[in-house]
């Protein structure tokens, strides 16, 4: 299976807002200051009262979840009360938990929980069965039977009511109704990464070709739903949906078409409320995620580096902490020049992955602002442990780390998923706690257990780490002389493996010294690299030849702010990585993968996905303009395991998105009506109907006949 260029700065924009609205990190903002993503545009001033209003909300519903979860009703009805009480004007959600609140209290078995129940029965389950809905009345007689039959007989008639099962769906029903009442939907990237995953499996199932990550994507995403919110009685009438919109969501989320016209009625037309709707009730699998985010984070340079040893707590491995102040201001002098061999670029990397969004300016730099004092670690040993490789190695590494000074410290610790307990009461509380120090426990174990060897493993990857880092930062500066240079001086066959990757940063020096008005020094580089590159290589000589136009343009438009430098930078990234052993993240690895399902799904579809802009899925596959040769035809194999290498084109955008218009199925002879026709009375996919009408000249009463027939 193929994969397509990403767009890495929008992935990292999706990441950072993703981690900042689940307070992930320590010493972030808090939720009641930080930004969070928004499916649409807001107000700058309203943003952070949102973000921790949704926040907070979503604390609210997880925990109503795990006390309804751990039986704990009148917890949950508590909350409710307190925190969304008109919930509970809805006397069927009221009727339901009164129903599991009997249950629990004759779950407990003592004689005065017994009476309990019975005191439920007569002032709370009675009266709310009389106004519930029409059938409520014969179910609360029914569940009167729970008094005769316990809960070990599997063959009583309230079997299913003692069920376990019963819980999780009122818990999943509370959810998906709290969700839409609180306006409180998972952060954009979750959703973004349930709807991918979901094409791309109905896309592999539907046309019988192995998923190349399965193996994440079965585990990360369950399989059970939470049970659909449903609108009430008064809400009942027909409106006038568009049938396009109707089909949209059926067909987006996996739904029936009355699932889809049901949704829509909780949701009062609003088709896009009614697909987050629908797209929240898709669970993932929380801890999984947050790893898969953290290793993503960890590789992107955004966190410190560290081994999570289990969700929430990991242990960090902190560069050395004695210092030199002589060699500080000789990394921070050198710092300062290579800056200033940039003329009019004094950006860093990671203001340059966040270039084009305000919003999303504002998020990475308060995850990477500090006001720590820049230094650079000195040389540290690593005993005999030590698995650092070449004198060479070392010595690049020592220079990596004068050049990135300070931007270690800017990192922030990852914190994991430790929720406010404020909502917290009871027994839910204290199991809390115990889980949380006995985590605390296994790192004192682990700290105080012989581990020098360990650590010293772990420091070196580290150091590999931060090299990558740093060239990364260079490339993404516009530094790739020094880049090359550093590159040579560790592995002096990288570039004769990747003479495509040479070339484009060889491309960005000729562009430099263009736009500097150095012309001689330009074509030297010229004759030096990229004519032999080309010559060897006759793939790069049309990219030369347009390179070459350069010195036809006015200096300042040669070497501009608008070049993907960042782009170059993660391909590098890449690369470097995998020459020094560091695979790049499992969740690049399915971004690409469901990227590619995407596209491919909505070709077949012969439209356009009406949500890829709502979930920012067009960013993703947006790589932006070329610099002179695409990135995706480097030599460097930037497909996932099991998937074959790229050489599709990053400026076949319009191609490769996935997103034909209606014109492609005119062309097979198929109106829009007639497709929606057939969709509706046959509950088709698009790509079913579609291929029907061409059978029959594009006429859907034929087709439908012929089906009944």
């Amino acid at each position: 299976m193929d994969s397509i260029p990403v767009n890495w700065e929008a992935l990292d924009s999706l990441i950072i807002d993703f981690v900042k609205s689940e307070n992930l990190i320590e010493d972030s903002i808090s939720p009641s200051t930080s930004p969070s993503p928004s499916l649409s545009p807001s107000p700058s001033s309203s943003t952070s009262s949102s973000s921790s209003s949704s926040y907070q909300s979503r604390l609210l519903i997880r925990q109503i979840r795990r006390s309804v979860e751990c039986g704990e009703i009148d917890a949950a009805i508590d909350l409710l009360r307190v925190h969304a009480p008109s919930v509970l004007d809805d006397h069927r959600l009221l009727f339901c938990l009164q129903k599991q609140r009997f249950i629990e209290l004759l779950r407990k078995g003592t004689a005065e929980d017994r009476e309990s129940a019975i005191k439920c029965l007569r002032e709370s389950l009675a009266p709310c069965a009389l106004d519930a809905y029409p059938e409520a009345y014969e179910e609360f007689k029914h569940i009167l039977l729970a008094l005769v039959y316990g809960e070990e007989d599997k063959n009583s008639p309230v079997a299913s009511e003692w069920s376990p099962r019963r819980r999780i769906d009122i818990a999943g029903l509370l959810s998906s109704v709290l969700r839409a009442h609180l306006c409180a939907y998972d952060p954009l990237f979750a959703m973004s990464l349930r709807y991918l995953i979901s094409i791309h499996k109905l896309f592999c199932f539907r046309q019988g070709v192995p998923s190349p990550i399965s193996d994440l994507t079965q585990r990360l995403l369950l399989e059970d739903r939470d049970p659909p919110a449903t609108p009430l009685e008064s809400s009942y009438e027909a409106p006038p949906f568009d049938e396009v919109d109707i089909q949209a969501l059926a067909h987006a989320v996996e739904l029936t078409r009355q699932g889809a016209i049901d949704s829509l009625r909780f949701a009062k037309g609003d088709l896009y409320q009614a697909f987050q709707n629908e797209l929240c009730r898709i669970r993932l699998d929380d801890p999984m995620f947050d790893e898969l985010v953290h290793e993503y984070c960890v590789y992107r340079g955004f966190v410190n580096f560290s081994m999570v040893d289990a969700p929430g707590m990991q242990l960090s491995i902190n560069n050395d902490q004695s210092e030199s102040g002589q060699l500080s201001k000789n990394c921070s002098a050198e710092v300062e020049q290579g800056n200033n061999k940039l003329s009019g670029s004094d950006t860093s990397a990671t203001q340059v992955i966040m270039e084009g969004s305000p919003e999303s300016n504002a998020n990475l730099a308060s995850i990477l602002s500090t006001d720590t004092e820049e230094r650079c670690p000195s040389e540290t040993s690593y005993g005999d442990c030590s698995t650092s490789g070449t004198p060479q190695f070392g010595k690049v590494l020592q220079k990596n780390k004068c050049l990135r000074v300070g931007e270690t410290n800017k990192r922030k610790r990852w914190r994991g998923r430790h929720e406010n307990t404020e909502f917290v009461s009871g027994p839910t509380i204290e199991r809390s706690r115990e889980d949380l120090n006995t985590g605390t426990t296994v790192l004192k174990d682990q700290q105080v257990s012989p581990r020098s060897c360990f650590l010293n493993r772990m420091k070196n990857k580290e150091d590999k780490h931060e090299l990558v880092l740093g060239l990364k930062e260079l490339a993404s500066r516009g530094m790739t002389e020094e880049v090359v240079e550093e590159i040579n001086e560790m592995d002096s066959d990288f570039f004769v493996q990747n003479p495509s990757l040479l070339f484009q940063l060889k491309q960005v020096e000729f562009l430099k010294l263009v736009g500097s008005g150095d012309h001689t020094q330009a074509l030297r580089v010229a004759c030096s690299f990229l004519g032999p590159l080309a010559s060897s290589h006759p793939d790069l000589l049309k990219p030369l030849k347009e390179t070459l136009l350069a010195l036809l343009k006015p200096s300042e438009e040669a070497f501009n702010d608008h070049l993907p430098l960042c782009a170059l930078a993660s391909t590098l990234q890449v690369a470097i990585g995998r020459r020094l052993g560091i695979e790049e993240p499992q969740l690049m690895k399915i971004i690409k993968a469901t990227l590619y399902t995407h596209s491919e799904w909505f070709k077949l579809q012969m439209c356009k996905d009406r949500f890829e802009g709502l979930l920012k899925i067009d960013a993703l596959k947006e790589v932006g303009a070329k610099l002179i040769i695409d990135a995706s035809r480097l030599d460097v194999d930037m497909s996932t395991d099991g998937s074959s290498q790229v050489t599709g084109s990053s400026n076949n955008r319009k191609q490769d998105d996935g997103s034909p218009t209606q014109s492609s199925a005119r062309e097979v002879g198929c109106d829009e009506t007639a497709i929606l026709k057939v969709m509706e009375f046959l509950a088709l996919p698009r790509a079913d109907a579609i291929h029907l009408l061409a059978q029959y000249n594009g006429n859907a009463e034929t087709v439908i006949q012929q089906i009944f027939a």
